[in-house]
């Protein structure tokens, strides 16, 4: 037991976050951890629309297209989502680094794009999808039943990057489920792995609920609104276990995080998004067809 627990507890130090070096440039577990989201949300939605009878209209060329539109939009939106959400006076005054993998403070370096965030990239995801289906028009309520039950488990891989990087650390802890994390501050004490319990609850707990629910008779789109409350649920719970982004801190009442505000606010969106698709939309189950 003892060779496990300093295994696990000491786990972090020894992954090397870099999968490829070409020369200067570094290919990152984490870039690839987003190819495999997109890959694992791709297949899943095909095997939906094979096997049910309301995504059935949609063929292999219209999945690729439409999460093309949604892979711009989550980079887009998740690296602008970091900007304005987490790290405004910095890009304020670095507003090159906003979209080049360059730093030229104290000389000219690679540092690779540094920064996501989830809400600007669910954000981002969205708009490209409505965007999709306004111009090809497309039923996007449709299309969010088939999608938004997939997302979680993609986003799995996304923290199991973070976990990869060393990042995103959690806080301080004597629990023996802790870890060392190089990069924090302090190095030499325990933390949790919150980006593990972000992979485990955010990603597969939501998962397999949002596969449950599809099962349900429920107004066209409503596994969005479930998503959006239930993600915003569990990260809030789960955000008093990471460590606060460092140039923020602690923002509402000096006790919640940058990350709890805005899951607070998805909470909201999510209970009023199934209120209005419940007056606007039809009852809709599995077997309907599209």
């Amino acid at each position: 037991m003892g060779g496990f627990l300093y295994w696990w507890q000491h786990l972090p130090e020894s992954m090397d976050p870099v999968l490829i070096h070409l020369g200067p440039l570094r290919v990152q577990w984490y870039g690839l951890m987003y190819i495999i989201a997109f890959t694992v949300t791709y297949f899943l939605a095909r095997r939906r629309c094979r096997l049910e009878a309301r995504f059935q209209l949609y063929d292999e060329e219209f999945l690729k297209n439409i999460l093309t539109y949604g892979f711009i939009g989550v980079l887009a939106g998740g690296r602008l989502g970091y900007v304005l959400f987490y790290n405004l006076g910095y890009y304020l005054g670095h507003p090159w680094e906003i979209i080049t993998p360059f730093s030229f403070t104290g000389g000219f370096h690679f540092t690779g794009i540094s920064g996501m965030s989830y809400h600007g990239g669910v954000t981002g995801a969205i708009l490209g999808s409505l965007f999709f289906c306004k111009r090809f028009k497309q039923d996007f309520w449709n299309i969010a039943d088939l999608f938004f039950p997939t997302a979680p488990l993609g986003y799995t891989f996304g923290r199991l990057g973070n976990f990869i990087n060393g990042e995103l650390w959690g806080r301080v802890t004597h629990s023996p489920i802790g870890m060392y994390f190089p990069l924090a501050p302090e190095g030499d004490v325990l933390r949790h792995p919150s980006q593990l319990y972000e992979a485990t609850f955010e990603g597969l707990f939501l998962f397999f609920a949002l596969l449950f629910l599809r099962r349900l008779k429920l107004p066209k789109g409503s596994t969005s609104a479930f998503y959006m409350f239930g993600y915003g649920f569990v990260r809030f719970f789960i955000e008093f276990f990471r460590e606060p982004d460092r140039q923020l801190g602690f923002v509402l009442f000096n006790r919640f995080s940058r990350g709890q505000e805005l899951c607070g606010l998805m909470m909201l969106i999510g209970v009023g998004l199934f209120a209005y698709l419940k007056m606007k939309q039809p009852l809709i189950g599995p077997d309907t067809a599209g």
